[in-house]
């Protein structure tokens, strides 16, 4: 088979095949802080998360490690609750070891198996990322960060780079993801097949449609 004809799955990394929450991880590092003023955790944790999407939505570009401390910083700030550097670089660190969902490495096997190149798109640096590639386990011929793009999706940027990068027809790419702003809304414009991993159960949109929605990836394999 040429090349460009190679059916490729395009994934998003962090929650999609790793278990990757930041708030969980959160929460433990700055409890305390938040408790000396008072400071709801959930108000915390859903403001923290609206100002990562902010931070990546808006540019210019950053690197992640620095809008994971920055963000942190920023919404701890919000709540006048104390910040210390230690807090954000223990976020970063902390976020290394997050686990890969357990049925992701048999799922990328299978598709291997099929002749399905695999590619990662994720928000993330080049120095971060390998961390959790290693964690997943499978060989990916494609991983490409928002560093490597200069962007971070959802803007146009991230998914350009990653066409330019895999030069491929988009009738054979097949963009898998978890993140319904960050992936799925975006892509509608390009015209490529797309999978919804709906891990958390959220309505989707008719809007958004044709995309096909699965609850893990389990069932992935079957879709080529």
């Amino acid at each position: 088979m040429n090349k460009s004809q190679t059916p490729i799955a395009t994934f998003d990394c962090y929650r999609t095949l790793i278990d990757f929450d930041l708030n969980r991880a959160a929460l433990p590092i700055v409890k305390d802080s938040l408790d000396i003023v008072g400071a709801d955790h959930e108000v915390f944790l859903d403001n923290l998360r609206v100002a990562r999407f902010y931070a990546v939505a808006q540019g210019p570009y950053t690197r992640y490690q620095d809008l994971v401390r920055n963000t942190l910083k920023t919404t701890m700030l919000q709540h006048g609750a104390p910040y210390s550097d230690e807090q954000g670089d223990q976020l970063v660190e902390d976020a290394k070891n997050f686990p890969v969902f357990p049925e992701v490495p048999a799922a990328l096997r299978k598709l291997k198996e099929k002749g399905v190149e695999l590619a990662i798109i994720s928000n993330s640096d080049r120095d971060y990322i390998p961390h959790h590639v290693e964690t997943i386990g499978v060989d990916f011929d494609y991983v490409i960060t928002a560093e490597d793009a200069g962007w971070y999706k959802p803007r146009e940027g991230a998914f350009e780079h990653l066409f330019r990068t895999i030069d491929r027809d988009p009738q054979v790419i097949t963009h898998v993801a978890q993140g319904w702003e960050y992936d799925i809304m975006p892509t509608k414009q390009y015209g490529i097949r797309r999978i919804w991993v709906n891990r958390y159960g959220i309505s989707g949109s008719d809007y958004f449609e044709p995309y096909f929605e699965i609850p893990d990836l389990k069932p992935l394999p079957e879709h080529f």
